[in-house]
């Protein structure tokens, strides 16, 4: 398809009602000589959408191109996505067809544009088309889940920099891991296989003639097209140029434009309803690339006064013990970018990011008076140590700012898993049976059977805890004993817990009990597809090491009877006002044998991640992951300003 990539430089809009041009050219010789450096200004009109019909009209090949673009690239409902050069709409139809609910499409041509209008109106969709051009875009910074270029819309412009001003655009209306996908024609292929002439019958009164060569580079495909009508002799004698681009210099001009990842997804072979020539849609490849950068600050609408919000997170260039490989990599950037696309949309706010731990300090003494409050997501802890999580909101006590999330001593007593035990069992609540190991005790009564879960008594993330955690026998306990001590070190206590084998929840608050709040719907972790040799335990594996057999863990519904789920429900209020936790917060239990709820463990300031267990629970509630944020952040400062 050659759905335009065209500029302003023609203002003249191009009406329904053009008048055939009569007059043509006869035999030329160097058809590269005819061919206007604007010729996608005038070219793509009610002609282009009879000769190329065959292809562009055809319903079922628009089918298979959406299935084709979608299996090489992982799209959501909810993905705000533009077509760009979107001619006539049809993948921009096809898609809100098939439920993408944010879906917006730019064309040069006003003909084509109207007509993808009209379509939108009468199937009663809601898709955004614009006219405008492809070099300079008119979106801001940051918008787009994913931006398209299909069916052979990309290279029509006389010069290389011109195709790289496209992505350049791209690149900036991206959002941070976003995608761009192009379906554009195999340049290698045509160089060798293309058609020097061709004829054919497009209706019962139309007939077309095509002439190609390379340009004297041969980096374009030149074509010359003679339109006839039965009776009114020739109605178009017009010229044009497609640049062909190989593998290697499609990925070097992606490579130029910012874009990373680059990955030639399949191939597209196009079949011809008329069997009919195909041009530069005969093959074509699809190539997909993601946008790695830093997000661009909104601009502030003038009059509107803004909340300025201080973001602050674990230091990137630092350590962090919890991780594999100790450092933070592409999921957490990615997941770091995810939660700042949801702020970015927030149109109360204004954000700014801290992450360098070493400036920290003075970095928030300096801003103090600018900001309003702090976004405590820093739950890896000051210079990404789990123990000095507390150290961060009690530096911005100090500093007199105000933050989200629970104070110091909430984070001191829910970071040792024994004393939340003893206040829970003080309150009534049920507990594992349990005994506390320190650090020098070798010599230890089980004062309850088999099987027992060995964990730190200090901890987070479930640092410590995998699937040798779980002791059958005491061989297996003074192995798992010995494995902790060795990892977390000698002078640290540990927690020996009865092994509940029951359903295992997590139960989600974002409020202030007992004012406002809400307790989010209980889920539970699915472990069906585990191997059955091992054991049932939501652990390291599960939430770092996604190519293990605990990566299969998916969480779902709880399903619980009514009276178990009211007393759990209970109790995590009752805990969330104990322990002073503040805005939200993260419970979790497991049930033993006999079907009794028993605590694990308290988590303020939970993963405040997109793909979260908060998030989880979040979305069986119909709340997005950016109306959770937002959320926290309402709650918060209904708390700091009531």
């Amino acid at each position: 398809m050659r759905d335009t990539v065209e500029s302003p430089c023609d203002q003249q809009k191009i009406k329904p009602r053009v008048q055939p041009e009569k007059r043509t050219f006869g035999p030329i010789d160097d058809l590269e000589a005819h061919v206007s450096s604007d010729w996608w200004c005038r070219i793509f009109n009610a002609n282009y959408l009879k000769t190329d019909a065959d292809v562009v009209d055809d319903p079922s090949i628009t089918r298979h191109e959406i299935q084709l673009f979608l299996s090489s690239i992982q799209l959501q409902k909810d993905h705000l996505i533009l077509d760009l050069c979107c001619g006539q709409g049809r993948h921009c139809l096809e898609l809100a067809r098939q439920g993408f609910k944010n879906v917006y499409g730019l064309d040069r041509s006003h003909y084509l544009i109207q007509r993808a209008r009209l379509q939108t109106k009468r199937e009663g969709l809601n898709i955004k088309f614009k006219e405008g051009d492809a070099r300079k875009l008119p979106y801001p910074a940051c918008k787009f889940d994913c931006v398209t270029l299909l069916g052979n819309s990309f290279g029509y412009f006389e010069t290389i920099n011109d195709d790289l001003l496209v992505l350049k655009e791209i690149f900036r209306v991206i959002k941070p891991w976003g995608k761009i996908l192009i379906d554009v024609s195999d340049g290698d292929y045509l160089q060798k296989h293309f058609s020097p002439r061709s004829w054919e019958w497009i209706d019962k009164k139309h007939f077309v003639c095509r002439e190609r060569s390379l340009s004297i580079d041969k980096q374009r495909l030149i074509s010359r097209e003679v339109i006839s009508h039965v009776e009114k002799g020739v109605v178009a004698d017009q010229f044009y140029a497609e640049r062909l681009y190989s593998r290697e210099t499609l990925s070097n001009l992606l490579e130029n434009a910012g874009f990373k990842d680059i990955c030639f997804a399949q191939e597209i072979k196009t079949h011809s309803q008329r069997n009919q020539d195909l041009g530069m849609m005969e093959q074509r490849v699809i190539v997909t690339a993601v946008v790695k950068k830093a997000w661009t600050p909104p601009v502030a609408k003038k009059g509107v006064a803004l909340k300025h919000v201080a973001v602050l997170l674990g230091d990137p260039q630092k350590t962090d013990t919890l991780k594999p490989s100790s450092v933070f990599d592409d999921d957490d950037f990615y997941t770091i970018d995810q939660m700042k696309s949801v702020l970015s949309r927030l149109p109360m706010y204004k954000f700014t990011y801290f992450n360098n731990h070493d400036s920290l300090i003075n970095d928030l003494v300096k801003n103090r008076a600018k900001i309003d409050f702090i976004f405590n997501l820093c739950d890896e802890g000051f210079n990404n140590m789990a123990s000095k999580e507390l150290h961060v909101p009690a530096l911005l006590e100090m500093l007199n700012i105000p933050y989200t999330g629970a104070g110091p001593q909430c984070l001191a007593h829910c970071y040792d898993k024994s004393l939340v035990r003893g206040i829970a069992n003080e309150m009534g609540i049920m507990v594992p049976l349990a005994f506390f190991i320190k650090a020098e005790d070798n010599v230890f009564d089980l004062s309850f059977p088999f099987p027992v879960l060995v964990k730190p008594n200090f901890g987070d993330s479930s640092l410590g805890i995998t699937q040798k955690s779980v002791a059958y026998n005491i061989e297996d306990l003074v192995n798992a004993i010995q494995r902790i001590r060795d990892q977390i070190g000698f002078d640290k206590p540990i927690l020996v817990e009865e092994f509940l084998e029951g359903a295992d929840l997590s139960v989600g608050i974002i409020g202030n009990p007992p004012e406002s709040y809400t307790i989010l719907p209980i889920i539970e972790e699915d472990y069906s597809h585990l191997p059955k040799e091992l054991p049932r335990i939501c652990g390291y594996e599960a939430k770092w090491l996604p190519e293990s057999p605990y990566g299969k863990i998916r969480s779902v519904p709880a399903n619980l009877p009514d009276e178990a789920e009211k007393y759990i429900e209970a109790c995590c209020l009752k805990l969330f006002e104990r322990l002073e936790c503040r805005d939200y917060a993260r419970v979790d239990w497991r049930l033993d044998k006999a079907g009794n709820p028993k605590l694990l463990e308290v988590n303020p300031n939970p993963g405040w991640c997109w793909d979260g267990h908060l998030a989880k629970m979040a979305k069986l509630a119909d709340i997005s992951y950016a109306r959770m944020v937002e959320d926290i952040l309402k709650v918060a400062s209904e708390r700091l300003w009531k």
